[in-house]
């Protein structure tokens, strides 16, 4: 541990960290993470179908559906959706080029030879295909109210004027504005974005039997406006049939991180305030913690697809939470059958865990007394559930299935981001490379106990997984810290479960073009 006298805080500093509800021994435990470094996480081998990685088969179709079914008809589900996320990147080489050129134009863009071919294709991509994107009508509106022609600068190959109006305060400000917010998918006339995705396939999955769709959304305070998102939601009313019961939620200031200098010193700005970063995702676990639900599912808000193409993200979810409460079940009797006294199950048991469950354990535990085996078996056995859908890995960038080592060699199920693994370890990346699927972020949570209450979410973060990355400001280096990832170490100590889905369930919008493809167009 870092010693306390190393780390000098003014009152002013005292005064700041109180304000954002934080304090001085959570900084002085940041900058100690900084002084020791983050320990890479240890492979053991990669989850592969039969090992780790469930594949449902359609015998279990309608028992798992009959046991979703009557969860949602008991209220028991909330959908949870990250959304307070800018779309920043999405426009990231519209941005570079509007940003570096007087004037954009496609003929000139094409006789650029000192730039990234990819990138050149992307943006001309773009510029070709405006007509094709959903908010080509609001632009075309922006572009009109300000006396210009969208026609009229198409045809003079003239773009410079658009992308201002798509991309800036002075139209539609689509690169500052948060991903859920814009428009993803055109219905004839109508067209949706990518909240509004969320809150259909919502109707589709979390509606009880008196027609209650619980929601819960992550967003930037200044973007819950609630006359704006009230009147969203009275489009899907259907007549008094859909009833919502929305609730929001910031990322907590008090979950921000200190940065520190090189020599991991507090980083300062001009004024000589602490330089205090939003924690990442990782973050969203206090969110998720305050939560008054039950079963949560998660899935980013990118993630969506028209209504033609929501078939298979429908039936896997519903397959999904079907498993997760048909777990659930054995697991809560067994508890109970154990705090009874039966201790005649504790093989059978076992054998559940080390099968379905996928639960390791030590080279010790069969020498332990019955009386130990058992609160060892009841300690494993009462803690978060998350079933975890993963698709074939195609390429994308991110994080997939691992079978990971602890430091006393007990293995467990993890979802793991290739900047945790040691690159310069030849059989770890043997093992990185040797995963057959990938993580699309598709989360079905079990957060109540076998007594219907809430676990305390907080107590089963890994918190030696957090990320140290590198940034600048003003021109100058700083070590930024984030914390454990939401569905990486803040859930690391939970039952998890993966289960491969099909890619038709993953169809992130990362980049503006990705609405280009053929699962994006209605």
């Amino acid at each position: 541990m870092l010693n306390n006298e190393k780390v000098q805080f003014s009152s002013a500093d005292l005064e700041q960290l109180k304000r954002r509800g934080s304090d001085k021994d959570k900084m002085i435990e940041q900058i100690a993470i900084f002084e020791k470094g983050i320990s890479f996480i240890d492979l053991d081998r990669a989850a592969l179908i039969g090992d780790g990685l469930k594949r449902i088969s359609s015998s279990e179709y309608e028992e798992l559906s009959e046991l979703f079914a009557a969860a949602c008809r008991q209220g028991r589900i909330t959908k949870f959706v990250p959304a307070s996320g800018a779309a920043t990147r999405m426009f990231k080489n519209l941005l570079y080029f509007f940003h570096k050129y007087d004037n954009i134009s496609i003929n000139d863009l094409k006789n650029q030879t000192d730039e990234n071919p990819a990138d050149l294709s992307d943006i001309l991509k773009t510029l070709r295909e405006l007509k094709q994107f959903a908010f080509y009508d609001d632009l075309k509106d922006a572009l009109k109210k300000n006396g210009f022609s969208m026609e009229q600068l198409i045809a003079a190959d003239q773009y410079k004027t658009v992308l201002a109006y798509l991309l800036t305060d002075k139209g539609l400000n689509y690169a500052d504005n948060p991903k859920a917010f814009l428009k993803f998918h055109r219905y004839g006339k109508k067209c949706r974005n990518s909240f509004e995705e969320h809150i259909v396939e919502g109707i589709e999955y979390a509606a009880d039997q008196n027609g209650i769709i619980r929601l819960h959304f992550t967003l930037s305070e200044k973007y819950i406006d609630q006359e704006y998102l009230s009147s969203i939601f009275k489009n899907y009313e259907n007549s008094g049939k859909n009833k919502f019961q929305v609730s929001y939620s910031v990322q907590k200031s008090s979950t921000d991180t200190i940065a520190v200098d090189e020599s991991n010193k507090p980083f300062r700005d001009e004024q000589q305030k602490l330089v205090l970063r939003p924690g990442g995702h990782g973050a969203l676990i206090e969110n998720l913690n305050e939560l008054d639900a039950d079963i949560v599912f998660i899935k980013n808000i990118d993630n969506v697809v028209p209504d033609s193409q929501k078939g298979d993200t429908y039936k896997y979810k519903k397959l999904l939470a079907g498993y997760l409460v048909k777990l659930q079940q054995r697991i809560f009797n067994y508890i109970k059958e154990l705090k009874n006294g039966n201790e005649l199950l504790l093989s059978e048991i076992k054998n559940f865990m080390e099968t379905e469950l996928f639960i390791s354990f030590n080279s010790e535990f069969s020498s332990l007394s019955t009386l130990a085996q058992k609160n060892y078996i009841i300690t494993k056995l009462d803690r978060p559930i998350r079933i975890c859908g993963m698709v074939k890995n195609e390429g994308e960038p991110g994080g997939g299935p691992f079978w990971v080592k602890n430091s006393k060699n007990v293995l467990s199920l993890q979802i793991v981001e290739g900047a945790q693994i040691d690159k310069n370890n030849d059989s770890q990346l043997n093992i990185l490379n040797s995963s057959t699927h990938f993580n699309p972020v598709d989360l079905i949570c079990g957060i109540k106990d076998y007594k219907n209450e809430k676990f305390d979410l907080r107590k089963f973060i890994d918190q030696k997984t957090a990320f140290i990355s590198r940034k600048s400001k003003n021109g100058k280096a700083l070590k930024a810290l984030e914390l454990p990832g939401l569905w990486n170490g803040a859930m690391a100590d939970w039952t998890t479960i993966f289960v491969e889905v099909p890619l038709s369930t993953f169809n992130p919008v990362k980049t503006v073009n990705d609405l280009l493809r053929s699962e994006h167009q209605q």
